[in-house]
Parts: structure tokens; C-alpha cells; sequence
């Protein structure tokens, strides 16, 4: 969305997701637009360099346990003193307090402790788990959404803050409707009655068409009158959910009968939710997301191109867009010492130093 973000690497090592090679289809998804520094945070002119980043950054962004930053000399209060306006976020899987802070964790470690998983306990099968990292990449969104308030609040009062994300809190906010049912009953959230007209079919050449009707009584109306049982068609959510083995087989044997293309333009003609479940290669050849701009083709250095999901958001005064691919290691650390007023000899002596 507009913002230089430069990354802060250690020299000859950088970031762990850049894999053996330097630039792993995982690290270069998540990383363009980003500039990369090497700096030795070790070593006194590597923090000499981020202490001179800090005093014309806007946002410190760090997602070590908590209390590394300190030791390195780049936590919040040492470097509040060189920069008051200074939003510093800290991202990590339990937050800076409690028990757990410095307990290791991964995003299915974060998800079974925020109760994400609970309804697959009296199952005990836990083998058709999230496909994507709901806790890292949500954690990720409410830090973005944090930095922007603090920002906004730092327009008023003219002063920076301190933004503590945890990955766990922030997926127990998404699970307030489950948990609140417990706080207030001692039991689970009110049960919606989602019938079998919310999920997923096989059909005739064993593609599969994803059905979403939850409470609406006029898409399953439509739904019925696609598939010939009008007779059905009464029937309302409560109803559909007490009969709702009973109606599954009726959808199963109906989707059964047609190729999942064919239901799909037949189900959208009929106002019906529903949609297609696609594996990957049909994602990049939807007309819906290609009319969106959702793929973009960018020429990085070096005549290199790369396909890639553009931003999601559509700002009508200020657009986002792809300026440059992911940075290799340390790429522009001459670049950004000397816009910050290092002359050739000291960025040498820095080297020389392994300070980067």
C-alpha cells in the first residue's frame, strides 16, 4: 500500500524462510516490495545501523520471543528514546506476558489452544486439519490493522506506541461466538442449524460443488426447483436440519447426476450459493478473479518476470501496487545507508568490520 519496508537481516545467514538457495517460492511469495539490510545486531555498528533507521522510520515491526529485542538493543524503550513517534508492534504466538510467553509454538499448536479444533475432539480424527495458517496469517492482519490505529491515534497526539500482537488472542477473538455460549451457559454457542444444503458434493466426473445455504429459505426454494423436488421445497432451516441425513443423500444422488460445470452455471441461473471447488490450477484461470486483476504478471531485474496474486484491496485515490520482487539478501544495504547519510568509507568500514 505505498510503505518502504525494509527488512533487517543477518549478514551471510537472513531470514530462515529464504531456504538453502536464498529465494524459496515461500519467501519470495511473501516478501516483494520489501528492500533487505544486513545488519549484525551482534556487533555495535549493527546496531548503530538500525538506531539510524529508527530515527526516520515510522514502525518497528519485530516477531522474536519476547525480551530478544531487548537484549539486542533494539527494544521498544531504547529505541523510543531516539524516535517518541515510533509505532513498535511485537508479533509472537502468546504475547509478551503470562505463563506461556516464551513457550515455543506453531500456528496448529496456537489454533488447538484457541479451541479452533474442539469440534473435532468427540471424533478424535484430526486428520483433515487447516490447509493455511490461520493463526500466522491472522496475526498478521491484526498487526497491520493495530499499526494503522496507532498511526491514525499518532496523527492526533503526536506520539507513538506500543502494539503487543499475540497469535493465540488474536484467534480467540475469531472463536467469540463459541466462547460466549461457554462464559454464559457453561456450554457451546447456540447450534445454527445449518442443514445439508452447506456442503460439499461429488459429481457425475468426480468434481466436487460446494453448497452454501445456511439459513436462507429462498435458496434452498431454488435449490429444490434445479434439481426437480419442488416437493421439498417448503421446508424450512429447522426442518432441513432435523431431516438433514435424509436430505444429504437427496442433494448427493441429485449433484451425482450432472457434470460439476453444468451444475455450476445451472445453480447460478437459479440464484442458488454454490460454487465450485477448484484445485489450484482452476484458480489461476477463473474469468472472476482474471476481471478482477487478482494475477498480475511483474518484470523484475534482470528482464525476470513472475506471476503473482496482486493486493485484494481496491482504494479508488491510492492503489496499491507491486514495485519491485523479493529482495535478495542484503541487497540494498548501500542503497538505504546512504540515503540515510553513510558516505562510501563508512559503509566500507562497516563491512570490513562485519558490522553488515
Amino acid at each position: 500500500m505505498g510503505a518502504d519496508v525494509i527488512m533487517v537481516e543477518r549478514p551471510g545467514v537472513g531470514d530462515p524462510a529464504r531456504g538453502p538457495g536464498g529465494m524459496s517460492d515461500f519467501f519470495a511469495a511473501l516478501n516483494r516490495n520489501k528492500r533487505s539490510v544486513t545488519a549484525n545486531l551482534r556487533s555495535e555498528g549493527g546496531q548503530q545501523v538500525v538506531h539510524r533507521l529508527i530515527e526516520a522510520a515510522d514502525v518497528f515491526v519485530e516477531g522474536f520471543r519476547p525480551g530478544v529485542c531487548d537484549r539486542l538493543g533494539v527494544g521498544y524503550q531504547a529505541l523510543r528514546e531516539m524516535n517518541p513517534r515510533l509505532v513498535y508492534a511485537s508479533l509472537s504466538g502468546f504475547g509478551q506476558s503470562g505463563p506461556y510467553r516464551e513457550r515455543p509454538a506453531h500456528d496448529l499448536s496456537y489454533q488447538a489452544m484457541a479451541g479452533l479444533l474442539a469440534g473435532l475432539i468427540p471424533s478424535g480424527r484430526f486428520d483433515n486439519l487447516p490447509a493455511v495458517a490461520i493463526g500466522d496469517l491472522s496475526s498478521g492482519m491484526f498487526t497491520a490493522l493495530g499499526i494503522l490505529a496507532a498511526l491514525l491515534a499518532r496523527q492526533r497526539n503526536g506520539r507513538g506506541q506500543y502494539l503487543d500482537v499475540s497469535m493465540t488472542d488474536g484467534l480467540l477473538s475469531w472463536m467469540t461466538v463459541a466462547l460466549s455460549g461457554q462464559m454464559w451457559r457453561g456450554s457451546s454457542a447456540e447450534v445454527v442449524p445449518i442443514g445439508p444444503a452447506y456442503a460439499v458434493y461429488q459429481c457425475a466426473d468426480g468434481k466436487f460443488i460446494s453448497l452454501s445455504i445456511v439459513l436462507e429459505d429462498h435458496f434452498w426454494r431454488n435449490l429444490c426447483q434445479a434439481i426437480g423436488r419442488e416437493d421439498l421445497a417448503a421446508l424450512n432451516a429447522l426442518q432441513r436440519w432435523q431431516r438433514r441425513d435424509e436430505l444429504a443423500e437427496v442433494l448427493a444422488e441429485a449433484m451425482r447426476t450432472r457434470p460439476r460445470d453444468e451444475w455450476v452455471e445451472a445453480l447460478a441461473r437459479a440464484d442458488v450459493a454454490s460454487g465450485p471447488v477448484y484445485d489450484l490450477s482452476e484458480v489461476l484461470e477463473d474469468p472472476q478473479f482474471e476481471e478482477r486483476g487478482m494475477f498480475v504478471e511483474f518484470e523484475g531485474p534482470g528482464g525476470q518476470t513472475r506471476r503473482l496474486v496482486n493486493h485484494p484491496l481496491r482504494f479508488s485515490e491510492t492503489p496499491a501496487e507491486i514495485r519491485r520482487l523479493a529482495p535478495t539478501l542484503g541487497e540494498h544495504t548501500e542503497e538505504v545507508l546512504s540515503e540515510l547519510g553513510h558516505s562510501a568509507d563508512e559503509i566500507a568500514a562497516l563491512r570490513q568490520a562485519g558490522a553488515i
